[in-house]
């Protein structure tokens, strides 16, 4: 459990961007990730079994994408922000030997619900690998 405060609602506006997020890309996030979300497709962890499909490289699946959207969001908002949707769209592969950064920014706030949108991309040197929105409700 992380000792960082949660945001409160009342604190946030829309246009706030939220701080940069690197995160080194290794063959063993790639490959664990892909264990930890049961998907033993080859080309998440056999050099050979990848570059006969044509890829240079083992490449990170979706899943383990997704949980990465998830902790660059929640270090920013706090460990008793509730996530409402988290909806993301891939694009360039994340490779071994490369790095992914994280921005975002809040781009809708609903007083009523005490919800707010972050839109928000993951790029790498071949461009962004995932872009998305992430709703939350805050305290």
């Amino acid at each position: 459990m992380t000792s960082k405060n949660t945001k409160r609602f009342e604190d946030v506006r829309p246009g706030e961007v939220l701080p940069e997020l690197a995160i080194p890309i290794t063959v063993s996030l790639i490959t664990g990730g892909a264990i930890a979300t049961r998907d033993y497709f080859p080309g998440h962890h056999d050099l050979e079994a990848a570059r006969e499909l044509g890829s240079p490289h083992i490449f990170m699946n979706i899943l383990t994408t997704n949980g990465l959207v998830q902790r660059f969001v929640e270090e920013w908002a706090g460990p008793e922000a509730r996530f409402l949707s988290l909806k993301i769209k891939l694009g360039a592969p994340n490779y071994p030997g490369d790095c992914m950064t994280f921005s975002g920014e809040v781009t809708h706030q609903d007083a009523a619900t005490r919800s707010l949108e972050v839109t928000l991309k993951g790029k790498n040197s071949m461009g962004n690998h995932v872009t998305g929105t992430v709703a939350l409700v805050l305290p």
